[in-house]
């Protein structure tokens, strides 16, 4: 993504960056990205991704204030080596805003675009049961549920005693096992997380290992998301 944002600033010359060459352009802007990007990985690493699993939007706030100031000064060397200008202390002041700017708008769009779907969350103590658990049939009743699979119009519900089918789409039932910590791992599938025994990745893909001996797909977008709340 970083770089797609760095080719359109290029071509549109953003922020007064027309008047350059076109290659000195998009070396600039595209390597400019892709340093901002590093850097707020980096500062996600650095304060722990996963404490704010369930605040996406603090996540997002912190990483601006932390990773925006020394982004300004990176930017200010960067624009002053690639369009060939004497760097001074000043400068640093009129570089501050359209880097907070920039930087605001990706992490925005990061959060849009990569943002967790499907994932459900452990209910506080005292909290009520998950509504899903009324939906089990009978001789499922009582039991761990490991995952839920979609199956055209059914879901198939896997669990501790067993599986079963029940008639209900797979996004209206992610919104009923909210009290139980999971995650959509696929379009068809939402998984338990403590059902969770074994991780096998490879190629951007994961397929998860559950204590049932089922074996779970994880399709490339989500496998981002569950590495970012150290599933794995």
């Amino acid at each position: 993504m970083s770089v797609a944002v760095g080719v359109f600033m290029a071509a549109v010359g953003a922020f007064g960056s027309g008047a350059a060459p076109a290659p000195i352009r998009f070396a600039y802007w595209i390597g400019v990205m892709l340093i901002g990007s590093f850097g707020f990985w980096g500062v996600a690493s650095l304060i722990g991704e996963a404490r704010f699993a369930r605040r996406p939007l603090i996540m997002s706030a912190v990483q601006v204030a932390v990773a925006t100031p020394p982004m300004t000064v990176l930017v200010w060397l960067a624009t002053a080596w690639a369009f060939r200008f004497a760097p001074t202390s000043h400068q640093l002041v009129w570089f501050f805003p359209p880097v907070l700017l920039v930087s605001v708008a990706m992490t925005a769009l990061s959060y849009f675009v990569y943002r967790p779907t499907g994932q459900t969350h452990a209910a506080p103590a005292g909290a009520p049961p998950p509504r899903f658990l009324e939906r089990l049939p009978l001789k499922l009743k009582g039991a761990d549920i490991h995952a839920v699979q979609a199956e055209d119009h059914y879901l198939r519900i896997h669990t501790s005693r067993g599986s079963d089918l029940i008639l209900m789409r797979l996004s209206d039932a992610i919104a009923e096992l909210e009290g139980l910590e999971g995650a959509q791992t696929h379009r068809s599938w939402w998984v338990a997380r403590d059902a969770v025994v074994d991780v096998e990745r490879g190629d951007g893909r994961a397929v998860l290992k559950l204590k049932s001996g089922i074996e779970v797909p994880v399709s490339r977008t989500h496998a981002r998301l569950l590495r970012q709340a150290r599933w794995w």
